[in-house]
């Protein structure tokens, strides 16, 4: 994915403009309306910016909510996916801060402290049914649905098809040693010019992480337990350390998060990436004349696999008092028109069979529904996977530094442990 994740008072429709304004300002500051049965706090991160970006995708749908349910007010909080971890830490230390609903990735550890409410409790059973059933189970723990996905995201190699020709490369790589090969004839270009970008900064290291340790054959968890240092595991993350070690990444990989290589992709400087459905959207607007098509991701011995990540929202129940409120935002939330607008415009796949209907012609949902069949996915229903991801962003990137992969899969075990 990445996985694979807000708004004001509006009585009435005469104070909606009011509301989306103090919606921007966040929760949770001791204003006695965040513990309103009739409020429902958002807390959410940034998928895009500008003035088409996430923020304000969020911002039309709860003035649409607004009009239809003037007597619930949704204030919205949005955080860069680097700050956003750290926020819900900091909100979750009180109920009085906790938000009401949260978009992220890993839910498992709230479910477990028995926080979030049973899906089944804030969304109608139409809207359970219209989920796919692998993201429903995704979504699950000991038969308890406790998570809504929110869309879909998988992974495939973008190439720049110029920068191919110019160092003589015919076909996009199907394994490691024609990935390394490709890379190589690459860099030799000069000009600033890398071979491939390997993100392996705090951002998103866990993505990274999981296409080669995938790739080599490997999994985070034997579907019970995590099984982070696996010989497999272990495979995939030297190969990145190999490619690291080669020189044909970008500079500091260890330090570099997904964004960073993906601008430098649509600039022109980077030959290949592991890009996701948003990468579309973003050449299309940044370099709409950049010369790149997309391929299966390279593996160990070419058979395809992919990482596939699905974001979610979950529902806290705190005191119980906002259920009824917290399921009328997130019906209207869900409903076709509203949710396969969202996706869209987020250039992700979707997740209910209703929006994946009406997206049918979307380019994105083109491209890349023929690598679901082959995605694997984190073991977010694990409630030790948020430990293990979190050292995984912080100490994967040191292996391009001269740190031991072993070592450090043994860290990642450790705090999952």
């Amino acid at each position: 994915m990445k996985r694979h994740l807000h708004r004001a008072l509006a009585g009435a429709a005469m104070f909606t403009a009011a509301a989306l304004a103090t919606a921007s300002c966040g929760f949770g500051s001791n204003d006695k309306s965040d513990n309103d049965p009739h409020t429902v706090n958002l807390l959410v991160p940034s998928y895009s910016d500008g003035a088409h970006g996430t923020k304000a995708l969020w911002d039309g749908i709860i003035a649409g909510f607004h009009d239809k349910n003037p007597d619930v007010t949704v204030k919205l909080q949005v955080e860069s996916w680097t700050a956003i971890n750290d926020v819900v830490r900091t909100k979750l230390q009180s109920e009085s801060t906790t938000p009401d609903i949260l978009n992220i990735d890993a839910y498992s550890t709230f479910a477990a402290d028995k926080q979030l409410y049973p899906a089944k409790d804030v969304v109608s059973e139409s809207v359970l049914a219209d989920i796919t059933p692998g993201f429903a189970q995704n979504a699950t723990i000991d038969g308890t649905q406790w998570a809504l996905p929110l869309f879909a995201s998988t992974r495939t190699l973008f190439y720049n098809t110029e920068l191919f020709e110019r160092a003589g490369v015919a076909t996009p790589p199907k394994t490691w040693t024609d990935l390394t090969d490709a890379a190589k004839k690459i860099q030799a270009l000069g000009g600033g010019v890398a071979g491939y970008g390997l993100p392996l900064g705090s951002e998103e290291a866990q993505g990274e992480s999981s296409i080669w340790t995938f790739g080599a054959g490997g999994s985070w968890s034997d579907g019970g337990n995590l099984t982070i240092d696996t010989p497999d595991n272990l495979e995939g993350v030297r190969a990145m350390k190999s490619l690291a070690d080669a020189g044909v990444t970008q500079a500091n990989p260890g330090a570099t998060n997904r964004l960073d290589v993906i601008n430098a992709f649509i600039q022109g400087k980077i030959g290949m990436i592991e890009g996701l459905p948003p990468t579309i959207g973003q050449i299309a607007e940044k370099n709409p004349g950049l010369k790149y098509a997309t391929a299966p991701t390279p593996t160990k011995t070419g058979a395809p696999v992919t990482l596939g990540v699905a974001d979610h929202l979950m529902a806290f129940k705190k005191d119980g008092g906002k259920q009824q409120s917290v399921k009328k935002f997130l019906d209207y939330f869900y409903s076709a028109p509203v949710y396969a607008d969202f996706v869209k415009n987020e250039h992700f796949i979707p997740i209910t069979t209703s929006a994946i209907t009406t997206l049918a012609d979307d380019p994105v949902t083109k491209t890349f529904a023929s690598t679901l069949p082959n995605a694997r996915f984190y073991p977010s229903n694990n409630p030790k996977w948020a430990a293990a991801q979190g050292v995984i962003k912080q100490q994967m990137g040191t292996i391009t530094q001269g740190a031991d992969p072993a070592d450090v899969l043994q860290k990642v075990k450790q705090a999952a442990s």
